[in-house]
C-alpha cells in the first residue's frame, strides 16, 4: 500500500469527547480548580500535560499535574467497557483497507484506554498500525504523531490524508504536510476546523464513508 489514511480516534471514530470533558472537569474540581466545561471541550485532543497547561497556565503548581492526570484516567476508565463508536466508523476503516489504503491510528491514548477504543471501533483487521502517545515525545498539535504514523505506514506526506475532529488535529496534520479532513462529530465548528487547515469537512464517519467516491479518500 502506497497511500495512508491516518485517523485521530477520540471524537473522530469514537464518541468520547464529552466523556473527556466531564471527567477532566471533575478531576479539576476535585483538585480545587474551577474550569468551565466549554474551555475543557476546546482543549480535548491535547495530551494530558498539554491540556492541563492550556487550561491552568504555566504558573500552575506543576507538581499537581500527575495527580490531575491520574484522577482523569480513573474517572474516564469507568466508561471503558461501553465506549460508543460513531456509526459506520468500523465500516469506513474496512472500506479504506479494501481500497488499498494503509489505515493508521494517531492518538494520545495508550494502554487500556487505547485497547478500549479499538474494541469499540471493532475493525482491528483493517488497521495497519497505531501511533500512540507512548511512541512520541510531543503530542498534537506537534506534527510528531502524524509523522510517526506515516513512518509506520511507510508513506510520504503527499500520499496521505489525516482525519480528525479538533483544531489540534488539523494543525498537526498541516505541519506534517498531509492533507487534512475534519469531522464535526467531536463538537468543533466547521469554521474553526477550516481555519486550522481542514481542506474538507464531513459530519461524521458515516458521512465520510457515503462520500468516499467524491472526496479526498477516493
Amino acid at each position: 500500500m502506497d497511500r495512508a489514511a491516518v485517523f485521530d480516534v477520540d471524537g473522530t471514530l469514537v464518541d468520547t469527547n464529552h466523556l473527556h470533558v466531564v471527567t477532566w472537569w471533575e478531576a479539576f474540581r476535585q483538585a480545587g480548580h474551577r474550569v468551565p466545561m466549554h474551555a475543557v471541550h476546546r482543549a480535548v485532543g491535547l495530551g494530558s500535560t498539554d491540556l492541563i497547561a492550556h487550561l491552568l497556565g504555566d504558573d500552575r503548581d506543576k507538581e499537581q499535574d500527575a495527580e490531575l492526570s491520574a484522577a482523569h484516567t480513573a474517572l474516564y476508565g469507568q466508561y471503558f467497557q461501553r465506549l460508543p463508536a460513531f456509526e459506520d466508523a468500523g465500516r469506513l476503516l474496512r472500506r479504506l483497507h479494501e481500497n488499498e489504503w494503509a489505515v493508521v491510528l494517531a492518538t494520545s491514548a495508550s494502554g487500556p484506554e487505547l485497547s478500549a477504543l479499538r474494541r469499540a471501533i471493532d475493525a482491528d483487521d483493517a488497521i495497519t498500525a497505531t501511533a500512540s502517545s507512548d511512541d512520541v515525545a510531543e503530542g498534537k498539535p506537534s506534527p510528531e504523531p502524524v509523522e510517526h504514523a506515516l513512518e509506520l505506514a511507510g508513506v510520504d506526506p503527499g500520499r496521505a490524508v489525516f482525519v480528525g475532529d479538533t483544531v489540534w488535529d488539523m494543525r498537526a496534520g498541516s505541519r506534517a504536510g498531509v492533507r487534512c479532513v475534519g469531522v464535526l462529530c467531536g463538537g468543533i465548528p466547521r469554521a474553526d476546523l477550516e481555519e486550522a487547515g481542514a481542506t474538507a469537512v464531513y459530519r461524521d464517519p458515516a458521512h465520510l464513508l457515503a462520500s468516499l467516491a467524491d472526496g479526498p479518500l477516493a
